[in-house]
């Protein structure tokens, strides 16, 4: 397997996405990377290293101008419109997340792409789904329009690798805590939230109950398994658009009790909204036992080394 030589992203300007072009021309080389999304970058860190262009995943003609131009062969689409948003706009979620996955995978066949990347999430798995230690093989019935689009990214993903052998990959990325760019409209967005409020306010209100365990992931860790699996050789993937990738779980009381014996005076109340449902259908923790093994994959962070490093990234 050949290395890749010039990739595209899409949302480079998201939470994920921000980090990842980064990270990625830290690989491959600035001018290798080509950043793009639907606003105007005003991050410096990428407008500075490397070619942005302006896309809206929905124009497919756009899509395959700039993979032609810079002569792209691999796509990391990580343009989406998350859970808590989809859910107040259903029909937009399903027509930018399917829609413009379908767009990356007719282009990756066209073109004779050599890899695609499209990440799933544990919105795939629903209230069936065992919540502990959450297996690679399971039910899914999300009970979100985010959900259902990412499962039928990830059924898409096998369909073009079975049908017309598209090297598409992907993994089910848990909650993800970042110190550089705040969330996007997702139902774990408090967990990254309570950082920002501890270090600025000294108080935070939390949308979903103390006892609430979900499976969480600090962006090096992110950036690490997506660049990992992205890299992966292919003979080694027996799974393709689905991988489950764990690091840590913790509930929320146990964030906010981490951060207080760090933070003198830190307040958190909690005040459950409809994030809490959304919260409830999904699991406490995850069996990464296939990426593991396919791939390599092994998280570098904890919830304590976690917690001291976003609150000295913050301060």
């Amino acid at each position: 397997m050949s290395e890749l030589q010039r990739i595209l992203v899409t949302g480079a300007l998201g939470q994920i996405g921000s980090e990842l072009t980064v990270a990625l021309r830290e690989v491959y080389g600035g001018e290798n990377v080509v950043a793009t999304d639907i606003r105007e970058c005003t991050d410096a860190d990428i407008a500075e290293c490397g070619p942005f262009e302006l896309l809206d995943i929905l124009d497919t003609a756009r899509l395959g101008e700039l993979v032609e131009h810079y002569n792209v062969d691999a796509v990391v689409h990580m343009a989406a419109i998350l859970s808590a948003t989809g859910e107040k706009n259903p029909d937009l979620c399903w027509k930018v997340n399917i829609e413009g996955s379908l767009n990356v995978l007719r282009l990756a066949r066209e073109m004779n792409l050599e890899r695609v990347l499209i990440p799933s999430s544990i919105a795939a798995f629903g209230p069936e789904t065992p919540r502990e230690n959450t297996p690679q093989e399971t039910v899914l019935r999300p009970r979100t329009m985010y959900g259902v689009t990412k499962v039928a990214g990830e059924l898409l993903a096998d369909y073009y690798w079975n049908k017309w052998n598209v090297d598409v990959r992907g993994l089910r990325y848990p909650g993800i805590i970042s110190a550089k760019t705040m969330p996007g409209g997702g139902t774990t967005d408090y967990a990254v939230e309570i950082f920002y409020k501890a270090v600025s306010e000294n108080s935070y209100t939390c949308f979903v109950k103390p006892e609430t365990r979900l499976p969480m992931m600090y962006m090096p860790d992110c950036l690490k398994a997506t660049i990992d699996l992205l890299r992966a050789p292919v003979d080694g993937l027996e799974h393709h658009g689905d991988f489950n990738v764990g690091s840590m779980s913790f509930t929320a009381g146990e964030l906010a009790a981490a951060i207080q014996r760090r933070v003198p005076g830190f307040e958190v109340r909690f005040e459950p909204d409809y994030r809490q449902a959304i919260a409830d259908s999904w699991p406490s923790s995850v069996d990464d036992s296939a990426a593991r093994r396919e791939w390599g994959w092994e998280p570098d962070y904890d919830l304590e080394s976690m917690t001291d490093d976003m609150l000295d990234r913050l301060k």
